[in-house]
């Protein structure tokens, strides 16, 4: 528990230390007590936009956030806060192939991607990402057989079995995957938030590529959030193997789901259809059990 402890303030001094003042200080001008903030942010940054306009909003400052129902609209003179993480998703997911026994070989930032053909060194990409805070660019400074490429576009061009859009909203458009289904990629797992295009992912259906859709495939880091609440509650600390099971069995729930809602319903093997209904059957279910419908 104390190593833990220990990394959080860890983390929390690195962030602090590249916090520049000015930067402080201009912040500050721009969210004055008499002018209205609008926070917004999507997924775990969400939670993040939510906990950070809470705190706002105890300082006395005037606050909403984006989507809610009573939340008015966007004028002149307003101030407009966006949240969005730099993310760790497609670092983790190629831990976990690598887990698994497969052999990740691209690897992107906002600037470009690297392609490996002996497998992307997963050591190597944490200490460039999250301890020097750098660009995948210098990936091929210590892998000589590396490629690096600018921009991201192309890295859909590059043949493999199963492909992982972990970046942004709609990096993965129909262009990329005609490139991905010519190359003979089995599966799409998106670890972003709605990384794939509609065509795109109409095209992935119609061509019978294995598709996971976010809302299925992304529930890992609300479901580990939910995990967090529970062992605080109880006063309980898991160990790391322990939250791992635990997020395995619901994973796996959601695939099982997914899968028998969508043959139930004449739709087999469209995840995108049965992950619908199984969140749509919860809160039916839900509301039913508390009286509502």
């Amino acid at each position: 528990m104390l190593e833990i402890l220990k990394q959080i303030e860890e983390e929390i001094h690195g962030v602090l230390a590249k916090v520049k003042e000015d930067d402080i200080e201009r912040f500050l001008a721009e969210i004055a007590p008499n002018r209205r903030i609008f926070v917004d942010g999507e997924g775990r940054s969400g939670f993040s936009a939510k906990g950070f306009a809470m705190r706002l909003m105890h300082l006395k400052y005037t606050v909403y956030f984006v989507g809610e129902t009573i939340t008015p609209a966007v004028e002149a003179g307003d101030v407009f806060i966006a949240v969005s993480g730099s993310g760790n998703v497609a670092t983790y997911a190629i831990e976990k192939a690598i887990e698994f026994g497969a052999k990740p070989v691209t690897c992107s930032d906002s600037n470009g991607y690297v392609y490996d053909p002996d497998g992307i060194d997963l050591a190597l990409v944490k200490e460039i990402k999250e301890v020097r805070r750098g660009r995948i660019k210098e990936y091929v400074e210590k892998r000589p057989n590396a490629e690096y490429h600018e921009g991201c576009r192309g890295v859909w061009t590059v043949k493999c079995d199963i492909a992982l859009p972990c970046a942004t909203q709609s990096e993965l458009d129909i262009e990329g995957v005609k490139a991905l289904v010519a190359n003979g990629v089995m599966a799409v797992g998106e670890g972003a938030n709605m990384p794939t295009t509609l065509d795109a992912t109409e095209y992935l259906l119609e061509k019978g590529v294995l598709f996971a859709p976010a809302k299925a495939a992304n529930a890992g880091g609300v479901a580990v959030s939910a995990l967090e609440m529970s062992q605080n509650s109880e006063r309980l600390h898991w160990t790391f193997e322990e939250v791992d099971n635990r997020l395995k069995g619901i994973m796996k729930n959601i695939y099982q789901n997914s899968k028998k809602n969508a043959e139930k319903y004449g739709m087999k093997g469209n995840l995108i259809a049965g992950a619908n209904i199984t969140a749509f059957l919860h809160v039916a279910d839900t509301m039913v059990a508390q009286g509502l419908a």
